[in-house]
């Protein structure tokens, strides 16, 4: 199978190996005219979209608790159309999540900004893999993590302290890799930061923080994934 992986639960994972194919993918090649069709109509209604480049995949697997996928770089246009047929057979999603934690044990995520294509969203700060996210035809998770975490909120993530292991979920809007970042600020100082950050910024990504201080504390409009790592993050101890 192409995709072959246990959907709605958490799994640790023991080794990622997602390589980057240069062949064009099957899904983009099949599809180039109703793509195309799809983004005019994407774009007349948000002129803010940048058909760039980011990662899609063929195929992705557990094998013995290793992660192990293939995926082509492809317009965000393909990108789009896909996400409007998800879930099909032979193209999926993986994304990162580096889960911040604060040193009052709340968890710092974001809300969307008004011009992207997830606006209102709540999640952690994330994106697709992109071309510079790729190491010797690997993707690299913790350079992904960081890159995005810093372009959208404005924290530097080197040097603090996370957990070695990577957990995944997989729904049918994508599959999710995450791990928890430990910081040695309140929850109300990141908060701060990164607001910062947005005001400083001529075209923020982001509407601003949202801080989720326990289980019952779910704001409005979290993305499908977030219940889950919510939960988990309150129910489970930090590793040693």
């Amino acid at each position: 199978m192409s995709f072959d992986l246990p959907a709605d639960v958490i799994l640790p994972v023991r080794n990622v190996s997602v390589r980057l194919d240069p062949a064009p993918h099957p899904f983009g090649v099949a599809n180039e005219e109703a793509i195309a069709q799809h983004w005019q109509r994407a774009v007349a209604a948000n002129p803010a979209l940048f058909n760039g480049e980011v990662a899609l995949l063929s195929s992705l697997r557990m094998e013995e608790g290793d992660l192990i996928g293939r995926c082509h770089i492809v317009r965000y246009a393909t990108f789009l159309y896909w996400r409007s047929l998800r879930p099909i057979s032979g193209a999926g999603h993986a994304y990162t999540h580096a889960m911040l934690v604060s040193a009052d044990n709340a968890l710092v995520a974001i809300r969307m900004g008004p011009s992207t294509i997830n606006a209102g969203l709540v999640y952690f700060a994330a994106g697709s893999f992109e071309p510079v996210d790729f190491r010797g035809g690997q993707a690299d998770l913790e350079f992904n993590m960081h890159r995005e975490v810093g372009e959208e909120t404005g924290i530097d993530l080197s040097g603090v302290r996370h957990e070695d292991r990577y957990h995944l979920l997989s729904k049918t809007t994508g599959t999710v890799l995450f791990r928890r970042y430990f910081l040695d600020r309140p929850a109300d100082e990141l908060a701060e930061e990164i607001r910062r950050h947005v005001a400083a910024e001529d075209d923020p990504e982001i509407e601003g923080p949202v801080i989720i201080r326990d289980p019952n504390d779910m704001p409005d409009r979290l993305a499908a994934q977030m219940p889950g790592l919510i939960d988990w993050h309150f129910s489970t101890p930090r590793e040693a």
